[in-house]
């Protein structure tokens, strides 16, 4: 596929420019296609759920509230006996959350109630305690009263019956209090995800030992961690392995026997170390290695067969610099885990912004500038980069709360121009 260049002399300019390369929109939809998600699943308890993908529908076995209940702090009463909104009436008892008033209503009764506490027989109304002047025993009502107010009536949430959550919804904390609500201690949910990470580079080093020259230490990994951590997988750390092809080879076979998803780092480029995508192509199969994009340019997508896993791991070897891993992983792969779970990932929020500050840029290919977006007094939003925009400078993704999207056939960025901005 060939890019939007506006003139010769632009791809002249773009050393790296690749007319092969998959836009960033093809390759999402390229990954799609391969995408089924997985069909095993496991009942586990409520308090381990977070995060789950709910393989069943859920349907209420119960109203909820299950009764009705005072939506306030005041006294239950019968409307019919407050007509004027001036009368006085005597307390009879009182009802709790969880004690309710076992009494008979009588006229001209009230009882005195809680928040949460089930309304008396015969009562229709709570009467905030705001409302009423109290005196020993009695009330004086300072305001009229209408049938209904201030309960929670049964079944107002949710009716008994009714579908709750949906088969492939995620379990996150308010679903965890919905189910808690309807009485469920466990939950049907698709098993986890099992993602393999390794990253590759003889020079890489563990945090915590010291360095030799040319060495560095292996950031990526743990950066793929964090961007795990919230999406509910199984993460099986490999760690980092040699630039040695046949090595390489057999941690590849052995992690697609463990595992859904493959993630690596590094190897995906053109040196003469770089492996990935020959052994993808040996024990497997390579849907595209390339995409117009910076950074990320160099990422891999296929397939590995194992045994008898045959086609069944997919995966994603990300670039080596620590910026393009994040961004591809954005872009690219926490959807496609996501789909694997059983769920409709959700576009990325996106919105316009006026850019601060010029920005360089060569026509060809859709760039994920790191940049800060913020909202002026007067309710425009604005944006500028967080400075030196380097694959390798991964402060700049700490610093970062968006990526300002330049697409393929822009070019060089002007001070005051409105740019498509996506909140990481």
């Amino acid at each position: 596929m060939k890019s939007n260049l506006t003139s010769l002399s632009d791809l002249n300019t773009l050393h790296d420019y690749d007319p092969n390369a998959m836009s960033v929109e093809q390759a999402r939809a390229f990954i799609r296609q391969f995408l089924t998600p997985i069909t095993g699943q496991e009942t586990v308890p409520l308090h381990t759920a977070w995060q789950r993908t709910l393989a069943s529908d859920v349907i209420s076995p119960m109203h909820i509230p299950p009764h009705d209940y005072s939506a306030m702090d005041g006294y239950a009463v019968r409307a019919v006996d407050c007509v004027q909104g001036t009368e006085t009436l005597k307390i009879i008892g009182s009802s709790y959350a969880g004690h309710m008033f076992e009494g008979s209503m009588a006229k001209g009764a009230c009882v005195r109630i809680m928040t949460g506490a089930l309304i008396p027989d015969d009562c229709d109304s709570v009467v905030m305690q705001e409302h009423v002047t109290v005196v020993g025993d009695i009330i004086m009502l300072n305001k009229s009263v209408r049938a209904g107010q201030n309960i929670r009536r049964a079944g107002e949430d949710i009716q008994q019956g009714a579908l709750v959550l949906a088969r492939g919804q995620t379990i996150r904390a308010a679903e965890m209090g919905v189910l808690a609500s309807l009485g469920l201690s466990e939950v049907q949910v698709y098993r986890k995800l099992k993602v393999a990470i390794f990253s590759t580079g003889d020079e890489l080093q563990q945090p915590g030992t010291s360095l030799l020259v040319g060495q560095i230490y292996d950031s990526n990994r743990f950066t793929l961690m964090g961007l795990l951590a919230g999406l509910g997988v199984e993460i099986i750390d490999l760690g980092n392995i040699q630039d040695d092809k046949a090595i390489l080879k057999q941690a590849m076979l052995d992690a697609a026997q463990q595992a859904d998803v493959i993630i690596t780092s590094g190897g995906v480029s053109v040196g003469e170390a770089d492996y990935i995508k020959q052994l993808l192509a040996e024990i497997g199969e390579v849907v595209f290695w390339k995409i117009a994009m910076k950074p990320g340019r160099p990422l891999a997508y296929g397939k590995i067969n194992a045994g008898d896993k045959i086609g069944s791991s997919h995966f994603f070897g990300l670039p080596g610099n620590p910026v393009a891993v994040m961004v591809t992983f954005q872009q690219f792969v926490r959807d496609a885990l996501l789909i694997l779970t059983g769920q409709q990932p959700k576009p990325a929020f996106t919105l316009q912004a006026r850019c601060t500050s010029p920005i360089k840029k060569i026509p060809g290919r859709t760039e994920f500038q790191r940049g800060v977006v913020s909202q002026t007094a007067d309710g425009e939003w604005t944006v500028q980069t967080t400075g030196e925009q380097g694959s390798g400078i991964l402060s700049s993704m700490s610093k970062a709360n968006c990526f300002i999207v330049l697409p393929v056939a822009l070019g060089d960025v002007a001070a005051g121009t409105m740019v498509e901005v996506q909140f990481i």
